[in-house]
């Protein structure tokens, strides 16, 4: 294995166990054998690393990442039951991809309404707890029905508080080229660059005021003179040329 250093460990050195060995350890877990129970987490944190590779170019530094993700193995370890015949990894996936998806959630600069984040906190338990009891991931129905919810609003829930998502990440990859969001989504006929700067100029004008959006469509992209624009607005060509240039300062910062 490719020696990695995360958060001062060397994922190359760490221990690998069968499946059998690791069955033996657990049960040692179970029976509240600390030093097993130390040796389970540190053979399963290649895990933990295998989920935060998902989450690369979320701008979070990946060792912040990796810690986050020992809690959620930390807890699939304390929560898993070994009655239901389930291998431990199917387990603690989703719990690992759950604690960072909170963590990401709670610090993302996009502010969501208290009552919204209420109702997906309440859809992450019951998930959770389906999960674990019928070991596998409940759907939007399952999920309404045992809020007493509409359907809608677990979906708008979850909606809200998912962490967005690059266009440069992998949705599919092969022995091949990886296939990325933007392969998906971008005009075949113009190129990534110059898409994703279109892309950023559209929402910088949306987030500018009406007249200032009217001024920079009349003289950029219908060729306009600034005369032409102030009789049109019904404003002195002083005041276009001053709300021209305050319009394109503040939308230098949206697209840069």
């Amino acid at each position: 294995m490719q020696k990695v250093e995360i958060c001062g460990v060397d994922t190359s050195k760490l221990p690998q166990l069968s499946a059998k060995e690791m069955h033996a350890l657990m049960l040692k877990v179970k029976a509240g054998n600390e030093a097993a129970r130390e040796r389970f987490i540190m053979c399963n944190l290649r895990l933990v690393l295998s989920v935060v590779q998902r989450f690369a170019n979320r701008g979070e530094h990946s060792d912040d990442l990796f810690q986050v993700g020992c809690i959620g193995l930390i807890k699939a370890i304390d929560n898993f039951d070994m009655a239901h015949e389930v291998k431990f990894s199917t387990y603690a996936v989703p719990m690992i991809i759950g604690e960072i998806r909170r963590h990401l959630r709670d610090y993302t600069p996009v502010r969501v309404s208290r009552s919204i984040r209420d109702t997906a906190y309440k859809v992450m338990q019951i998930k959770n707890r389906l999960t674990e009891c019928n070991c596998r991931e409940p759907n939007v129905d399952e999920i309404a029905r045992e809020l007493n919810v509409k359907r809608e609003e677990v979906v708008l829930a979850m909606d809200a508080v998912s962490d967005p998502l690059s266009l440069f990440e992998p949705i599919y990859h092969d022995d091949g080229d990886a296939v990325y969001i933007i392969d998906q989504v971008c005009d075949p006929s113009v190129s990534q660059t110059r898409w994703t700067e279109d892309l950023a100029l559209g929402q910088g004008l949306d987030k500018l005021p009406p007249r200032e959006q009217k001024i920079l469509k009349l003289r950029y992209f219908l060729g306009r003179t600034q005369m032409e624009v102030s009789h049109e607005i019904g404003i002195s060509q002083a005041q276009v040329s001053r709300l021209e240039k305050g319009a394109l300062k503040r939308l230098e910062k949206y697209v840069t």
